[in-house]
């Protein structure tokens, strides 16, 4: 969507920026009466706060069952507010973006569970946690039981990331080389989803690496579409 994101208020003349406040009305008087003072810019990426305070202050007064539920609606709203495009600059893939992906998807799970191994608890939980702070768990402590679920996780957000890159290249050209890596990318994000995610979690960080190493190339690090074809090349599904 392109808007025109400098805002000046019509009532009172504040200046504010809706890329920075995601606000349409004015930080001064509370009008929605303003003018736009720049072009029309692609803009995807609400200013949206992904926060997890007040599930985990019920933890104590909380069926793990309704905690999941609650991770899950948090995370689904946040998720579906969010870009990347920002001002019209791409933004790259990040982790609490991830987090929250997987915390949906984990929490999905946990809800619906009627005799929760502890292992998948702890890590719920774990998630609860951090999802909400840019950190995720390491693939090594992903649960068996659980690992489909990050994979699905990755797969979409990276799916909901090229789909932004796709926005933002319309108005540049992509490298050839560029173009392949990002092509390569939806071709294993289709591969991932018809497994329902269920791949090794360092196959999935591997997904991520590339991805990041892409935006870098995008936003032009000469050396980095060679590492991501490098982890490209790396990826294991067996």
């Amino acid at each position: 969507m392109k808007i025109r994101g400098e805002r000046e208020c019509t009532e009172c003349g504040t200046r504010w920026s809706y890329y920075e406040t995601g606000n349409v009305s004015c930080p001064h008087c509370g009008t929605l009466r303003s003018v736009g003072l720049d072009e029309r810019t692609e803009h995807t990426d609400l200013q949206i706060q992904f926060d997890l305070t007040p599930v985990r202050n019920a933890v104590a007064d909380s069926t793990t069952s309704d905690l999941a539920e609650r991770c899950r609606e948090r995370s689904r709203e946040y998720i579906r507010q969010r870009g990347f495009i920002k001002g019209g600059e791409l933004r790259g893939l990040d982790t609490t973006y991830l987090a929250a992906a997987e915390l949906l998807h984990v929490a999905d799970i946990v809800s619906r569970e009627r005799q929760l191994a502890d292992r998948d608890e702890l890590y719920f939980l774990s998630l609860l946690e951090t999802a909400d702070q840019d950190e995720r768990p390491p693939a090594s402590d992903v649960p068996d039981s659980l690992r489909a679920a990050r994979g699905i996780a990755v797969a979409n957000a990276i799916r909901d990331y090229r789909r932004d890159i796709r926005t933002w290249s319309e108005e540049r050209t992509l490298t050839t080389d560029q173009q392949r890596v990002l092509e390569t990318l939806g071709d294993h994000v289709t591969r991932v989803r018809m497994l329902e995610g269920d791949i090794r979690p360092e196959t999935a960080e591997t997904l991520i690496r590339a991805t990041r190493e892409l935006t870098a190339a995008l936003q032009g690090e000469e050396d980095a579409i060679e590492r991501a074809k490098q982890q490209i090349e790396a990826l294991e599904f067996a």
